[in-house]
């Protein structure tokens, strides 16, 4: 990241957007709709924005394209992180993952009970990487989503946050980083 002086230059980041739901279209969906707005926002590039039914292998499909795209760093996937028979988010999703971000499901719920106390362990909200793309997903309500993004996500693609943000660790060309980690003293 280039420095000026103490500041760190934004660097904008190309976010993808998946609704998962049986129910939603375009006209329908607040959620999604929201985080792309929200990413766009905060400066960063819609690389695309879909909605598919709550389908393992729609959702798998959908995001291995994204994921195999070198120009894609950061997917927000919302919708089928809850328990009824159709939410199979989290099984369409792990298994596509190179590591797990733990702290990010854990920190919804912490930050997600502040706002709907215990029904907060509904949410099996969580995020992880995948050949230099991060994937945060959140329940399908709007308030979830603007709990996530707010609350967490916002942050972690901003290059400017410190002490750590996920920047330096997507697929974002070499030549533009340095550093997403400062010290923390």
């Amino acid at each position: 990241m280039k420095q000026h002086g103490n500041v760190v230059d934004f660097i904008p980041l190309s976010v993808a957007v998946l609704t998962v739901s049986d129910t939603r279209n375009e006209e329908t969906d607040t959620s999604g709709r929201f985080l792309a707005d929200a990413a766009q926002e905060a400066g960063h590039k819609l690389a695309d924005k879909q909605i598919v039914k709550d389908d393992v292998y729609q959702i798998r499909a959908v995001l291995s394209r994204w994921i195999a795209d070198g120009g894609i760093q950061a997917v927000v996937v919302t919708g089928g992180t809850g328990f009824t028979a159709r939410d199979s988010t989290p099984e369409a999703v792990k298994v596509l993952f190179d590591k797990e971000v733990e702290g990010y499901g854990e920190l919804f719920r912490h930050i997600s009970y502040q706002e709907i106390g215990t029904s907060t362990v509904q949410s099996r909200a969580f995020a992880g990487m995948a050949n230099g793309t991060v994937i945060f997903c959140m329940p399908g309500s709007s308030g979830a989503c603007r709990t996530a993004w707010n609350g967490i996500i916002k942050e972690q693609l901003d290059s400017r946050h410190r002490p750590c943000n996920f920047v330096a660790e997507l697929s974002v060309p070499q030549e533009v980083i340095e550093t997403a980690c400062g010290s923390r003293s």
